[in-house]
């Protein structure tokens, strides 16, 4: 398989929040969205997803690699790291090497970061990321821990489904809004290739 030039790949990030800001609690998201769920699914399917080592532990077992996405894990510990590549993931030990790692993989046109917050705010400050994918969702979590990631003044709204100040009715869970946030400087023009 051809590497993907870094210059040519996207990065996108894909979360949930609350109406409040929070994407987590005790280290688990704090709701139960079926639509979320699918959404994510759908939007990462045949891509590489990289995900930090406090996110991978709070995904059931079963659900770990991502089934159709090359899973790329941050870990900081050997011993993590050989148990995420024992379970089929890849492991790093920094965001440009599960980068250059999510370059080899099928679909690496597009790489998402899915969390957590350390994770997210890592990937926003270096300026790589050019699109957020957020799933708004109409709950409240006043004892949240893990903040939204925060969305600079280089970031514009370019849809929101149904509408920007509206929610879908979920029969399952909270009711939820899709929104799409693109980075009106693309960040490929504003990065150099990570290094390894």
């Amino acid at each position: 398989m051809a590497r993907v030039d870094a210059a040519e790949r996207r990065i996108g990030i894909i979360y949930a929040s609350s109406r409040d800001g929070w994407i987590g609690i005790g280290g688990v998201m704090p709701w139960r969205s079926p639509e979320d769920m699918a959404y994510f699914k759908e939007r990462t399917w045949g891509h590489p997803v990289i995900i930090g080592q406090r996110t991978w532990e709070s995904i059931p077992e079963s659900f770990r690699p991502f089934r159709g996405r090359t899973t790329v894990v941050l870990s900081t510990s050997a011993e993590h790291a050989a148990q995420v590549e024992a379970a089929g993931a890849l492991a790093a030990t920094s965001l440009p090497r599960a980068l250059d790692l999510a370059d080899g993989a099928e679909g690496s046109e597009v790489v998402w970061v899915a969390g957590g917050g350390q994770v997210y705010r890592q990937a926003l400050e270096a300026g790589l990321v050019d699109v957020a994918l957020v799933t708004v969702l109409d709950v409240l979590v006043p004892d949240g821990d893990t903040a939204a990631p925060v969305l600079g003044p280089d970031f514009e709204l370019v849809s929101a489904s149904p509408t920007p100040a509206g929610f879908h009715t979920s029969p399952t869970g909270p009711d939820y809004r899709f929104e799409v946030w693109r980075r009106t400087a693309p960040a490929h023009l504003d990065r150099e290739a990570p290094a390894a």
